[in-house]
């Protein structure tokens, strides 16, 4: 891999590789537009098969937290963090220390945050170094669990999404097809089930079924039985690239809409669901509740004022809509567009203001 090269090709602006011998950290920040604000992401701990594929997720994490951020209206740029070793064994205290050092000493570019891998306590630990950590325990001033904040979001994009596919928004009726019940659906599921929508749900994990068949009543199919459902809208909530040449012909929904990320396995397939008139609710839009609430912190976290911006999610997937419209473009497209555009505006205008400056120095 011809790093440099890679990057000038895809905007990247830092790269930065950590090592502490003596707690065995080796890590990768990867900061890829800073135009909108310091980079905000997570940090993620895996079993990466060689240096270079740690790298290239890093990178690839990086941009698509640009994207993420951008669209959910933060002024935040988009970085990410991975740490090469297993976070069942390889873990301890003075790495995460030597890695917030790492951050601080970036003063401010990068913010991090929880991912796979790392969690609560990690960031603590990474907090004893530095203040650009977010998601830390709740003496520090964090927003706590961010399932139930995630869900919301989730929520309320669906609800957009169902407006522009149905001509009304209520979900009061509604055959949803939830694939996944983990802590995030779950929780999207008790939104639904109060606003009277049938739920039709599978998991790998029977105990997470049983707890949603008894809470809302919602009735359990086998894992690939769920896209063939008579259902309103298919909610993917687990795995990733589930919408791929298998499924879409099963399905005979109007709405896709859930909180897994990554949920089309290859552009095509997002053109396919267009060209089929399936309104599409982009994965990363959707389920950025979470990220907006960690971004909270950053200005003293209010519960209240972080799901107000949540709900913020509905009026986004709306304008991906407009865009999806105006420019005869499958919405994955134009949710990239959206977050584009708005980093345009800002470029320029600082641009704009930069010239202004040199134009005034260039008189005196």
């Amino acid at each position: 891999m011809k790093i440099f090269n890679y990057m000038e090709s895809h905007d990247y602006e830092q790269l930065v590789i950590c090592q502490d011998k003596t707690s065995g950290l080796k890590a990768i920040i990867a900061i890829h537009d800073t135009t909108l604000g310091p980079a905000l992401g997570g940090t993620r701990m895996w079993t990466y098969a060689s240096e270079e594929e740690a790298i290239e997720d890093a990178l690839r994490l990086a941009k698509g937290m640009t994207y993420k951020n951008a669209a959910a209206g933060l002024n935040l740029g988009g970085g990410k963090t991975v740490i090469i070793g297993d976070p069942k064994k390889d873990k301890n205290d003075e790495m995460f220390r030597a890695f917030g050092r790492y951050i601080e000493g970036l003063n401010g570019r990068y913010i991090t945050a929880e991912d796979v891998g790392t969690t609560e306590a990690d960031m603590d630990l990474i907090h004893l170094e530095t203040d650009y950590v977010t998601g830390t325990s709740a003496g520090s001033g964090s927003s706590g669990n961010p399932s139930p904040v995630t869900a919301y979001g989730v929520y309320k994009g669906m609800k957009a999404a169902a407006k522009e596919a149905f001509g009304n928004d209520s979900l009061a009726g509604k055959v949803v097809a939830v694939q996944g019940v983990g802590n995030v659906a779950y929780a999207m599921c008790e939104y639904l089930h109060k606003e009277g929508a049938k739920l039709i749900v599978t998991d790998i994990n029977q105990d997470a079924v049983k707890r949603a068949v008894d809470a809302f009543g919602a009735t359990a199919v086998g894992i690939n039985e769920i896209y063939s459902q008579d259902a309103d809208i298919f909610a993917p909530c687990a795995l990733g690239a589930v919408i791929n040449d298998e499924t879409i012909p099963q399905l005979k929904v109007k709405v896709i809409a859930g909180s897994a990320n990554n949920q089309l396995k290859n552009a095509e397939h997002g053109d396919k669901i267009h060209e089929l008139g399936i309104a599409y609710a982009p994965d990363y839009v959707i389920n950025s509740g979470g990220v907006i609430n960690v971004a909270d912190e950053l200005v003293g976290y209010n519960a209240e004022r972080a799901m107000k911006r949540v709900g913020g999610i509905y009026e986004t997937i709306e304008k991906i809509f407009e865009i999806s419209k105006r420019d005869q473009i499958p919405t994955y497209v134009a949710a990239d567009r959206l977050a584009e555009e708005r980093i345009a505006r800002v470029a320029k205008s600082r641009s704009q203001f930069l010239q202004n400056e040199k134009s005034v120095l260039s008189k005196r």
